[in-house]
């Protein structure tokens, strides 16, 4: 509270009328108003890149759960139609439409994903593409229409994923060229990802009970954030239907909820067998599920935002994407949260939230450990253990879930970090801004006092 007050009187300073009218007065001063002058910015306050609509899918368990007979084209279209309906935007005036997906066959995707924006009423003028940066995908399509923004390219795009992980499951298509043997870096780019997760848990030493313990906590809140309601905000129910395999029968359903999250505990989790090594501590419980699912969103120039009238959910701040060891892949977060608060102009205490894909127990107990977060800011509603891992769409979800979460934290919550592991060895990671919690202020260049106070001496 003291330090609140100490902001508001430093504010209120700068913003005191000057005694004298003439302009030439006028002169730079440090300002001390804490976090609000954190950003070092060279765009002006309307040009800040915006969030005004997040949403995805519910994610099923693939294969057996509510998605199982949902084409992958009628898992996105319900999102790309959501984030305009929702908004009453005109969607002919979507710039770009970036879908992140990772296992169908790239041209037979992109002809899904241009489907898919025509179900959802898109007209032919209005372009879709395609992202693969394996399970970044669906942030990175965010990045690259926040980047498209802030270049002048176009004010307004959607940044989406998708995934069917039932009909198109994880698979090595075609030879392998024999000259991989010669290179270990480009041999372990082919490593399980299971594997990744044993030579984490083994280099690092995260035990079996930890792994169990972080599976357990992420199936606990995301139930309680499921009873609670909590996701009613981002989840857009899907109409779809279930058939029955002995019958053939067809049931029309709608599906509005995750269907993974497990009412379990520590004996439930330590009686699965390792799945990727035989004296190993990864398991089917303490890694993510294998699911489908979608989520879009919509970006635009904040300029265009308050024109239109629209909320500010958040505002995107920074990405990075990192390499890391192949090896040891999950180790990814650790690499690429750090680097991406700094270009947010920030340090890892202003952070408020985090959302980190639970890949696997053993790289995100790792990552959380390595940088000394706190266990209440991760995941609050659960993660990829729990609800799901979509490859492609666990970005766009990510940023519904955590923007949604700020949203209903308010005012103590300003700052949100998006992070995952990826296979092949990387890290992503990006910084978000709760929507009304910036204001021209807040775009203030940072200054170094000592220059100020070197000329003041002159």
């Amino acid at each position: 509270m003291e330090k609140a007050i100490n902001r508001q009187k430093v504010l209120l300073d700068h913003l005191r009328p000057s005694s004298s009218s003439d302009d030439s007065s006028l002169s730079a001063s440090v300002c001390a108003a804490g976090d609000s002058a954190a950003y070092a910015r060279n765009h002006v306050f309307g040009d800040d890149v915006v969030i005004v609509a997040a949403y995805r899918t519910p994610l099923c368990k693939a294969k057996r759960g509510g998605f199982k007979d949902t084409y992958a084209d009628d898992l996105l279209a319900p999102v790309l139609k959501a984030v305009v309906e929702k908004t009453n935007l005109n969607p002919k005036e979507v710039g770009d439409i970036v879908v992140g997906t990772v296992l169908a066959p790239g041209s037979q995707r992109a002809s899904e994903c241009r489907m898919a924006a025509f179900y959802a009423g898109f007209p032919e003028t209005v372009p879709v593409r395609t992202v693969n940066r394996q399970c970044s995908s669906g942030l990175q399509a965010v990045a690259d229409v926040a980047a498209a923004i802030r270049a002048g390219f176009y004010d307004i795009g959607i940044g989406a994923g998708l995934e069917s992980m039932t009909a198109n499951p994880m698979a090595w298509e075609g030879d392998v060229n024999p000259k991989v043997k010669i290179f270990e870096q480009a041999q372990n780019c082919l490593l399980p990802m299971g594997i990744t997760s044993e030579n984490v848990a083994h280099r690092f030493g995260v035990s079996r009970q930890e792994q169990d313990q972080a599976a357990v906590d992420s199936h606990r809140k995301a139930a309680a954030a499921t009873a609670a309601g909590r996701f009613k905000d981002e989840i857009i129910p899907v109409a779809t239907k279930i058939v029955d395999p002995k019958s053939g029968d067809e049931k029309p359903v709608t599906i509005s909820v995750d269907d993974g999250i497990r009412n379990t505990t520590l004996a439930d989790l330590a009686k699965l067998k390792p799945v990727f090594k035989k004296d190993g501590t990864t398991t089917a419980g303490n890694s993510s599920q294998v699911s489908d699912g979608a989520g879009a969103v919509l970006l635009m120039k904040r300029s265009v935002a308050d024109q239109k009238g629209l909320p500010i959910l958040g505002v995107f701040r920074s990405f990075v994407a990192v390499g890391v060891d192949p090896a040891i892949m999950g180790v990814g977060p650790a690499a690429a949260i750090p680097v991406a608060v700094k270009a947010a102009g920030l340090e890892l205490d202003d952070i408020d939230l985090f959302e980190i894909n639970e890949a696997f127990a053993s790289q995100f107990v790792y990552c959380r450990n390595k940088l000394g977060l706190d266990p209440e800011k991760i995941n609050v509603n659960g993660g990829a253990m729990a609800i799901g891992h979509p490859l492609g769409a666990t970005g766009a979800r990510c940023v519904a879930t955590l923007l949604h979460e700020m949203k209903r934290r308010g005012k103590d919550c300003r700052y949100g970090v998006i992070s995952m592991c990826i296979g092949t060895g990387m890290g992503a990671a990006a910084v978000f801004e709760r929507g009304d919690r910036t204001d021209e202020l807040c775009n203030a260049r940072k200054v170094d006092s000592l220059n100020f106070l070197s000329k003041d001496a002159r």
